[in-house]
């Protein structure tokens, strides 16, 4: 690793920030940097003694094998030691730092009328009282509970109170998509094997959710995934725990004070017992019979105290299916965290719930931010920004894209954005064109834009800049995260030295990173070590350049290889998008006789602008200066839209089904809107196999 090279055109962070900051500097970095890989024991040991600990480890604070000839691939980390994340995250915070009437969560519903502020001490009531529930319904240390929620303050409750009696939560993502029947991309199926895959002895649902202005029925999707786990002699759950969510929106008058009412952070519970009976008159409520339980009607008279169960360090704390920072923080009084992302994807597990929870931090939780950033109006995430003063906003790069094109422009000019202070980039590699956009017209020119690398597996992000010590160059991920130390190889496994591209693996863990596939650690095994043994390897591909700055550059399976030439999809999507006609890019490989593959191309265009053989030329004119002719798109098709998962990730394999005309397309059900695949069949290119 070497000092970037001044000469080369970057962004460098404000002198301001500086001052405040734990990393102040690119010097500071790196000897830190240093330091966590020359003393990973001393290092680990210090970001851990920032938590508390019943009982200490029994022996070396991080251990491991990435070889699977050397025999079974294992992490383990503070091994012995007894503690409790929830304790951590909020007791600690609570009793010992005196942040009780500290805000917690501002949390903003589908409409801008609903909204709620939980501090901290309200968090560790409900918790408790989550908690005692669970308890009473039979629920131990090991258990697992599935949590099929919308971003409500509910979820966040259910998770922490899994932590505090250790059971291992799994939450299924609840998201919608244009078509009720696919909400979260989250059948009455998938639901159902996501249940019996963890074997959850409680599921906590709600009645229903509005996403935009769409009603999603969650209880009939929960009725039905319950019913075909009983068909398939699976009945492992014995209790549903059910939200009274939807209510508050029928309500006739749907103020906050009617939202709160309904809510789980009604300080007098025992008041909803009857209110709950009249206000659900006329109102179409799902009826609950059997195992199910209303939410608020179960906290009636439970304690709101509820002693924690003191868990090894490398005990289970959650399940969650694939698609905090270490080093003591500053965390400023005033300072807003905002992360748009679901909950039910890691982003959300570590930089909504547990990461800034355990910095004693304030957090925005939305509704529909990352599913619908468009509603009620285009403007609402710089309305919220501006509401709660947010310092530091962490989105997708498909949310910017979206944001950077509607069709009134660029409403962030509009609103009061000068509290920020932060920028974040989350979820794929982040163009150049919508970076610049992101930098200037959100974070006004003086926000430094923290573009970070990770993945489900990783826990938290292991490439990232530091906004106060990292000069930055748009669309790279920049630098590896402390204690994380990656390498580039090639397809042989031979480790590339200097500028290179190829497989980006990891040499060692961190303590965040992933420990098994549930039920089948063989898989884990195969996935992630076995290509190359001695590595994690991340199955994506990466370029380091002169200065050692890394560039994703897309998943392996999506590099492309044209006549002998490697190039990725992001690469060519960059090209695209400069266009100015050009607001979204998707690139695959289609099978060709003479090159083995060629391009084909999909283009999403900015409002008002049409798709014509002429804009196609001038496309395949682009691409062919800005990386060379052999790059040359074969084919480039007009998409109204792309396949995308509920986090914005585009799902390459369908296009490159549609780019071969393979119309057996197997389960689309994790798509945002499964109906775009048909548009994108009838305006094939002509030509195309």
């Amino acid at each position: 690793m070497v000092v970037p090279d001044s000469k080369d055109k970057m962004y460098h962070p404000p002198d301001d920030m500086k001052r405040n900051a734990h990393v102040p500097d690119f010097n500071s970095y790196l000897a830190l940097y240093r330091r966590s890989l020359e003393n990973p024991e001393g290092f680990w040991k210090e970001v851990a003694d920032e938590f508390f600990w019943k009982s200490p480890p029994t022996g070396p604070v991080m251990q491991h094998n990435f070889d699977s000839t050397k025999g079974s691939i294992y992490i383990k980390c503070m091994e012995g030691a007894k503690t409790n994340i929830c304790y951590n995250v909020v007791d600690r915070l609570v009793n010992e730092r005196n942040l009780g009437d500290k805000v917690a969560f501002y949390w903003e519903g589908n409409e801008a009328d609903h909204h709620l502020t939980i501090t901290y001490r309200q968090l560790l009531s409900q918790v408790c009282r989550c908690a005692n529930v669970l308890k009473q319904m039979g629920v131990r240390k090991g258990d697992r509970v599935s949590i099929y929620l919308p971003m409500i303050p509910e979820l966040v409750y259910a998770m922490l109170a899994c932590a505090r009696i250790g059971a291992v939560h799994s939450v299924v993502v609840s998201r919608v998509g244009e078509d009720e029947r696919h909400f979260a991309g989250f059948s009455s199926e998938s639901l159902c094997e996501r249940i019996m895959d963890a074997q959850s002895s409680v599921l906590v649902t709600a009645d229903g959710v509005c996403r935009g202005e769409k009603l999603i029925h969650l209880k009939q999707i929960a009725d039905e995934a319950l019913e075909k786990c009983k068909q398939r002699a699976s009945a492992s759950v014995t209790k549903c725990i059910v939200v009274r969510h939807q209510a508050l929106r029928t309500k006739s008058n749907g103020t906050s004070n009617t939202l709160q009412s309904f809510s789980f952070c009604d300080v007098e519970p025992v008041i909803l017992r009857e209110d709950l009976k009249e206000e659900a008159k006329g109102h179409n409520t799902p009826r609950l019979s059997g195992c199910h339980l209303w939410w608020t009607s179960s906290y009636i008279d439970v304690p709101e105290e509820c002693e924690p169960e003191w868990l090894d360090a490398e005990d289970p704390l959650f399940i969650l299916y694939t698609s905090g920072s270490t080093g003591k923080p500053k965390h400023h009084h005033h300072d807003v965290y905002w992360c748009t992302a679901d909950i039910g994807w890691i982003t959300g597990h570590s930089y909504i719930t547990y990461g800034p929870l355990a910095n004693g931090a304030t957090s925005v939780l939305v509704s529909s931010s990352w599913g619908i950033p468009v509603h009620p109006h285009v403007g609402r995430f710089w309305e919220i920004i501006e509401k709660y003063k947010v310092t530091k906003f962490y989105t997708a790069p498909t949310a910017i894209r979206l944001l950077m094109n509607v069709r009134t422009g660029s409403t962030a000019e509009r609103y009061d954005l000068s509290s920020l202070k932060v920028l974040g980039s989350v979820g794929e590699p982040i163009n150049p064109e919508a970076w610049r956009w992101y930098h200037e017209a959100v974070g006004q020119g003086r926000c430094p834009v923290v573009d970070t690398f990770w993945q489900t597996e990783t826990g938290g992000h292991v490439l990232t800049p530091l906004p106060a010590a990292t000069p930055l160059k748009p669309g790279s991920a920049t630098f590896p995260f402390f204690g994380v130390e990656p390498a580039i190889l090639s397809e042989d496994g031979e480790e590339l030295e200097g500028e290179a591209e190829g497989y980006l693996v990891f040499k060692r863990p961190w303590p965040g990173i992933m420990r098994s596939v549930h039920g089948n650690h063989e898989r884990f095994e195969n996935t992630y070590f076995k290509k190359f043994p001695g590595f994690y390897v991340t199955g994506d591909g990466c370029r380091r350049d002169k200065d050692g700055y890394y560039w994703i550059t897309g998943r392996i399976d999506d590099m492309l290889n044209i006549s002998g030439h490697l190039m990725s999809t992001a690469e060519v999507e960059a090209a695209l998008t400069v266009h100015a006609a050009v607001a979204e890019a998707a690139v695959v490989s289609r099978p060709h006789k003479v090159k083995g593959e060629c391009l084909y191309c999909f283009v999403t265009l900015k409002n008002n602008r049409e798709f014509s053989q002429t804009l196609a030329e001038e496309l395949r004119n682009l691409v062919r200066e800005r990386i060379g002719p052999i790059a040359t798109p074969d084919f480039i098709q007009n998409a109204p839209g792309l396949p995308k998962t509920r986090s914005g990730k585009i799902m390459r394999r369908v296009l490159r089904q549609v780019a071969c005309n393979q119309k057996d397309l197997g389960d689309l059900s994790t798509l945002a809107d499964p109906k775009v695949v048909e548009v994108l069949f009838s305006q094939r290119c002509e030509g195309a196999a």
